[in-house]
């Protein structure tokens, strides 16, 4: 079972569906598009409110004309050990600008969603049960101390986090 974890909690109710052969989105229910088929649909139209699915191969500089029009950006991670989503995630906020919802899909693990949110996910769709015990029950490990700059500014204030020193 997938739910959606933002750190307000579990979103009950979520519209967005990745849509298989199996599954496709009804009633009030929202598809993500591909990256292709969201550019093919949002040249044909003055729509706003698109999700759209990004996959490790994709090039996401190609989302760059559409993003005022993107509600939701989910990233995919077909693998734990598969990082493209952090480097996705990383150009989406800090060169695209982008500011509506990001969220990861796929393998997430609970090891890795603090690392995700300080690249500036919002919400996580997760199936993994150690993971959705651990977000039910707030725990969610991490380090104080970062030495890099990323999305989200340290605990410290707006400083650069690697210049800081010990005093």
């Amino acid at each position: 079972m997938t739910r959606i974890w933002t750190e307000n909690g579990f979103v009950e109710n979520d519209p967005w569906v990745i849509e298989t052969e199996e599954k496709k989105a009804e009633g009030e229910e929202r598809p993500l598009l591909t990256v292709d088929q969201l550019i093919e649909l949002a040249d044909t139209s003055n729509e706003v409110g698109f999700g759209v699915l990004v996959k490790p191969a994709d090039d996401v500089r190609r989302l760059e004309p559409y993003l005022y029009r993107l509600e939701l950006v989910a990233v995919e991670f077909p693998a734990f050990n598969d990082g493209r989503g952090f480097s996705h995630a990383s150009l989406l906020r800090d060169r695209l600008g982008y500011k509506n919802e990001l969220r990861a899909v796929g393998d997430v693990l609970i090891d890795q969603v603090p690392l995700m949110l300080r690249c500036g996910f919002d919400s996580f769709a997760v199936t993994n049960a150690t993971a959705l015990m651990r977000l039910s029950e707030n725990r969610l490990p991490g380090i104080a101390v970062h030495y890099q700059p990323t999305a989200r500014t340290a605990a410290a204030g707006e400083a650069y986090s690697w210049r800081r020193r010990s005093v």
